[in-house]
């Protein structure tokens, strides 16, 4: 495939208004009547209490990191010669998905991208393909700010070929609950619903949200989940707030052209929120 020149936004896009239906789950607190409601331009961060994180092993082995950085560039190369990957950026290049991108943005250049749970990318071709189209976004499009990676299997070898690649490697274990302070795109293909639970947990408030895209799973997966094992407590209460918030998204799911690239991005799509400011939405976690 010929290179091609980064993505730029256009310095206008429509914006399309994704419709937010009420719910009881959701709280909704409308400014009184009268008072002018302050707009919020740097609103709160809550401070999650976080561990320290550091590779187990203390050295990194150079023929290792040779070997793997070789695997992902196969990886990368094959994925981006494929139809695929057209597809995929096809789909992000639709008016409908450029306008959403461009609202989350608003007047910020970059969107920042986090990865969570990347996997055994030494072992596993799935986790490898999943990395491979993360980077390739990162480079196709201009707006796609620094990559930031966490894994609790993440070795010292393993890090520092990420870091080889250009991403960085968080020096804590979110366990997802990174509040957005600035536009971010969190690419979680196939992670634990917990995760994807404690993320929304942490952004419930409209403010956070707006500035927030998901590249993962299907949320009706899980709500199809819950109708089929709905004596299953546990797992309800691991996705309440996936449940809750898959009303107020707009969900695109990615359309898989090929069997090989079945495994890394099944039941994957991205996930946009765009919901009223004058709102703040609390949820309430029965």
């Amino acid at each position: 495939m010929a290179e091609e020149s980064p993505q730029t936004l256009p310095a206008t896009f429509p914006i399309v208004q994704m419709p937010v239906k009420s719910g009881e789950d959701w709280k909704v607190i409308v400014p009184r009547r009268g008072k002018k409601r302050r707009k919020r331009t740097n609103p709160k961060i809550e401070t999650v209490e976080q561990a320290r994180w550091a590779p187990t092993d203390i050295e990194t082995d150079p023929e290792k990191e040779s070997i793997l950085m070789q695997k992902i560039q196969i990886c990368m190369n094959t994925l981006e010669n494929s139809k695929f990957y057209s597809t995929i950026l096809n789909q992000i290049l639709t008016p409908q998905i450029m306008s959403y991108f461009t609202s989350v943005l608003a007047s910020e250049p970059k969107m920042q991208m986090v990865i969570y749970g990347i996997g055994s990318i030494d072992s596993y071709e799935t986790p490898r393909l999943q990395l491979a189209l993360a980077i390739l976004i990162k480079r196709r499009f201009d707006w796609i700010g620094d990559i930031e990676v966490f894994d609790p299997l993440l070795s010292k070898t393993k890090s520092s070929v990420l870091e080889a690649l250009g991403c960085s490697i968080l020096p804590v274990n979110e366990q997802g609950q990174r509040q957005v302070s600035k536009p971010t795109v969190f690419f979680m293909p196939h992670c634990e619903a917990v995760l994807y639970d404690n993320l929304l947990q942490a952004n419930r408030k409209s403010e956070f949200l707006n500035r927030t895209v998901i590249f993962g799973n299907i949320f009706e997966k899980y709500a199809e989940s819950i109708l089929e094992f709905k004596n299953l407590l546990s797992f309800d209460n691991s996705v309440n707030h996936v449940l809750t918030i898959q009303r107020f998204s707009a969900e695109v799911k990615i359309e898989i052209v090929s069997d090989e690239y079945f495994r890394s991005f099944h039941d994957s799509s991205w996930h946009f929120f765009n919901l009223d400011q004058d709102m703040d939405l609390e949820l309430k976690v029965h």
